[in-house]
């Protein structure tokens, strides 16, 4: 079978053509599934145009459906009728002209451009079952639920060195001055906030605050107790507030001066700064217990984004594999399996560990995606003497 399932107009532009078959051909169709990434189902999820002039909605039915209607009949035919025709384009029953296009378009249809590059989770375990598993293969028998969970482990390890399946999240920061994990988060990349020429401006974490559990105590200084014998704590500690409402940064007071301000504001500007705090764009620290990132005062109102690491486990359109580490993730199974099989001889899982280093070190150098014209502008730039 084709690995490109469906059609060039499909992918490019979400949508199927059909030619007019003139008055008394009111049924248009079928509507098909090599046109679209997932089919529409109901008529607010078109807009029909004939020859590139759209189709008053009432004066159509879709797939069973008319506006407002959410029982499909599961035909995925157009049904054209007399209201609200066009004559230019309709005949007087509705139908469009003889010979005129007819285009049906998806609205707020999902873009899936480039994907013919990954390899779906699903296809990977029903490959490898296909040439690992059988009579006289390296694996005589196994459950499709063991590969499969083999196949998300090893894509989860794939996904944090070798795949780099980064992610990203902007906001605004509001004024709490924080900001929620996303909900797949793992590690992070690096945070940044966007100035007017939509430059990304790096903030650097900082390892000088934090936001320690705020035990509550009473009068006499005692722990207070709620009435299961639990410690009350509160929501959030003295140490954030403090880290966050410090507003005055030009101080002159070295005991809350930060080391970048403390060195400016002396003679010799940033001799001896440590790099760590050479940065004047923002700080920032996540709190993983609480699952949020803190940042401070400066970054109020600003646009600020988070890339981050997942584990591409998150929902089935996020497991797939790029074509380049595909047999990364063969290896990576197979060992798995062996590995954790009695009666394995030893040679056979020494032997696909290290088919599974090797095709892991491929698909690195693969994924790297180093040019010989970006390496070649970065060593001219090797010869200057000054650089700035």
């Amino acid at each position: 079978m084709p690995l490109f399932n469906g059609t060039q107009q499909g992918y490019y532009e979400q949508s199927q053509s059909f030619i007019g078959a003139g008055a008394g051909n009111l049924t248009v169709g079928p509507v098909t599934t090599a046109a679209f990434a997932t089919r529409p189902t109901q008529q607010v999820d078109i807009i029909i145009f004939i020859n590139n002039v759209e189709v008053n909605k009432n004066s159509y039915s879709y797939n069973g459906t008319n506006p407002g209607d959410t029982t499909p009949d599961n035909s995925f035919n157009l049904v054209f009728n007399n209201t609200n025709i066009n004559a230019n384009i309709q005949a007087a029953d509705g139908s469009p002209l003889l010979g005129l296009t007819i285009l049906l378009r998806e609205v707020l249809a999902t873009e899936q451009f480039g994907n013919y590059q990954y390899v779906s989770l699903e296809n990977i375990i029903s490959n490898f079952i296909i040439s690992y598993v059988g009579e006289d293969k390296i694996i005589s028998k196994i459950r499709r639920t063991d590969v499969a969970f083999h196949a998300q482990r090893g894509l989860a390890e794939l996904s944090y060195d070798t795949l780099k399946s980064f992610k990203s999240q902007e906001i605004e920061v509001p004024p709490s001055l924080s900001m929620k994990l996303p909900h797949d988060f793992v590690n992070y990349v690096k945070l940044s906030w966007l100035d007017n020429d939509g430059i990304e401006r790096i903030l650097m974490p900082t390892r000088k605050t934090s936001n320690p559990d705020a035990l509550i105590q009473d009068s006499n200084f005692d722990y207070a107790f709620d009435t299961d014998g639990t410690l009350l704590r509160a929501e959030n500690s003295e140490t954030l507030s403090k880290f966050q409402n410090a507003t005055n940064r030009n101080t002159t007071n070295p005991d809350i001066l930060d080391e970048f301000e403390r060195y400016k504001s002396n003679q010799g500007g940033r001799y001896g700064l440590s790099p760590e705090f050479a940065n004047s764009n923002g700080v920032y620290f996540i709190d993983n217990l609480r699952g949020k990132i803190f940042f401070d005062s400066s970054l109020t109102g600003k646009i600020v984004t988070l890339k981050y690491i997942s584990d591409s486990l998150g929902t089935d359109n996020e497991m797939i594999v790029h074509k380049f580490a595909e047999e990364a993730m063969y290896k990576h199974i197979a060992y798995a399996i062996l590995a954790t099989r009695a009666n394995t001889q030893e040679y056979l899982v020494m032997r696909f560990k290290k088919e599974k280093f090797a095709a892991t070190r491929q698909a690195k150098l693969r994924l790297s995606n180093l040019k010989s014209e970006e390496l070649t502008q970065v060593m001219r730039g090797k010869s200057k003497i000054i650089k700035h």
